[in-house]
Order: C-alpha cells, then sequence, then structure tokens
C-alpha cells in the first residue's frame, strides 16, 4: 500500500478496477505472457468497449436528468472524455521533442473517430443488423460542426505553419481559443 494519504484514497478507489483489469488482461511484460499479446490486445479493446458504453451511458443519465440536449453533452463531455488519452499522448510525445507527431495524432484521431468511429458502426447497422435500415440524425446542425471541424483542422495547420512549425505557449493558447469559439458556434449551430 502506498504511503502518502493522497496515494492510499487513489489506491483504495482504484483496486477494483486494477483487481479486474489484472484477472482478465495478461501482463505481457512477464515472460510467461510473451506469447499472448494478442489476447491482450482483444482484452484491452473489449475494456475499452465495455468502458465507453458505461462513459455514454452515464453521461445521457446526466444528460436527460438536468435536462442538457444530446449534443452539447456530446461535444463536450463525451469528446473531453475520449480526447484525454489522445491529448496525453501528444503531450508526452511533444516534450520528447517529436511536435509532428502531437499535431499529426490530434488530427489523425479526429479523422479515424469521424471515418471509422461513424463509419463503421453506420455500415454495420445498415449492411448487417437492418439491412436497408437508414441511420437519421436528430441534430440539425451536424453539418455545420463538421465544417467548423474542418475548419479548425485547416486553422491548426495553417497556425503551426505559420508559427514555424513550433509549438510553444501562443500557439498552445491560440488554439485553445480556437476550441472555444469552435465550442461555441457548436452549441449555437446545434440549436438550429
Amino acid at each position: 500500500m502506498p504511503g502518502s494519504c493522497c496515494a492510499r484514497v487513489k489506491w483504495v478507489i482504484t483496486w477494483p478496477l486494477g483487481l479486474l483489469l489484472y484477472c482478465t488482461v495478461p501482463n505481457c511484460i512477464l515472460p510467461r505472457w510473451h506469447r499472448w499479446f494478442m489476447v491482450t490486445f482483444v482484452a484491452s479493446t473489449l475494456w475499452i468497449a465495455v468502458f465507453s458504453y458505461l462513459m455514454v451511458w452515464m453521461v445521457t443519465i446526466i444528460s436527460f436528468t438536468l435536462d442538457i440536449p444530446d449534443y452539447i453533452m456530446g461535444i463536450t463531455f463525451l469528446a473531453a472524455g475520449t480526447s484525454v488519452p489522445d491529448c496525453m499522448a501528444s503531450l508526452i510525445v511533444a516534450r520528447q521533442g517529436m511536435g509532428d507527431m502531437a499535431v499529426s495524432n490530434s488530427i489523425g484521431s479526429n479523422i479515424f473517430d469521424i471515418l471509422l468511429g461513424l463509419g463503421f458502426p453506420w455500415a454495420l447497422r445498415t449492411l448487417v443488423v437492418d439491412r436497408g435500415y437508414d441511420v437519421h440524425i436528430n441534430n440539425k446542425g451536424l453539418v455545420y460542426s463538421v465544417v467548423l471541424l474542418l475548419a479548425s483542422v485547416f486553422l491548426t495547420v495553417m497556425s503551426v505553419h505559420l508559427n514555424h512549425w513550433k509549438l510553444d505557449r501562443r500557439l498552445g493558447l491560440g488554439l485553445i481559443f480556437l476550441y472555444a469559439i469552435f465550442l461555441l458556434c457548436s452549441i449555437l449551430f446545434g440549436q438550429m
């Protein structure tokens, strides 16, 4: 058990989850589990799916309870919750001097989320589950949000280029400001 009070509280809170993952996901660092890397990959992917489902379920309940529209919860809480790992990965590689990888990760993850994260479930639903069924989207402002997203990606790349391909505090603050504008416009367009 850890020594400091905060570390003990964290250990007590995360212990059940740690035990569950310890029992269900082989640790490939240990020599006896080296050949089980595919089982580790599949088990990790399944746990990510379970945690994602639980996160969406909890956000939906909060949204319904507080009478907050789905698109606002999706563009704020769900987006932030799923982007924190990407943010941490980008931060780590940027601190290691690989800014190009950090920028590529942030842009690539959004493209992956849009094209595969939306495309695969929709294709699965319309091709396998309900053949010929159309998926209807209830948010009229989605077109504007997609245009804003594309504009944001373009402005991000242009900002990095105009900053001579250096990531610094000024660029970071500018991108945070750009995100705030994106959120504000998306929420306003979502109410149409």
